[in-house]
């Protein structure tokens, strides 16, 4: 259960203020009243797009060598501490969407197209390298986290997002990072 908790607090505190996160916004105010095919969309987009992560990072730990991994993993999760201090804007071309596909369909290719090399993804990758036996642990605990931060968003909107203080946040996730990354290469 320590790879569920680890991947689940980690990715909550990641994805706050993330620009997944701000793309649950947008889809929120452009569709309106259509609160749950989003919700719903944004959880298939992640598991399917944390389950590849997450055999990435599983992959990642049977290709390289024990000695490589720890300090590949722990340089890793360093970088992402200070990757955390950098915030997100919603690209214009995310923020240009076309409804061809209906809401739950909109709202599946935006979410996996924006999780693409985002924090959240590579977290995932990297969690699944360090908890390599809890594949399904890391990929549960990762997706609920982008549920936890996402779906208040698509429910509550901006509401949320005037009273939560950011920076706060990315930094409590940096520090979160930081310690899993010294631990890391420490052993």
């Amino acid at each position: 259960m320590q790879a569920f908790s680890v991947a689940t607090g980690v990715v909550t505190l990641a994805e706050m203020g993330d620009k997944t996160q701000l793309l649950a916004l947008v889809l929120a105010s452009r569709f309106r009243s259509r609160a749950w095919p989003i919700v719903a969309g944004i959880f298939v987009a992640t598991i399917v797009n944390h389950a590849l992560a997450g055999a990435v990072g599983n992959y990642i730990t049977h290709w390289l060598g024990p000695t490589a991994l720890r300090w590949i993993l722990g340089g890793s999760f360093l970088a992402m501490a200070v990757w955390m201090m950098i915030p997100d804007k919603l690209d214009e071309e995310d923020g240009a969407m076309r409804g061809h596909f209906g809401v739950f369909g909109t709202t599946v290719v935006a979410f996996f197209l924006a999780e693409m090399g985002d924090k959240t993804q590579i977290a995932t990758v990297m969690l699944a390298a360090r908890f390599v036996n809890d594949y399904f642990w890391v990929v549960a605990g990762t997706t609920l986290g982008m549920m936890l931060a996402n779906a208040p968003v698509v429910f509550l909107g901006d509401r949320i997002m005037r009273r939560v203080p950011i920076k706060w946040v990315h930094g409590v996730s940096a520090a979160i990072f930081a310690v899993l990354g010294v631990l890391m290469i420490i052993g």
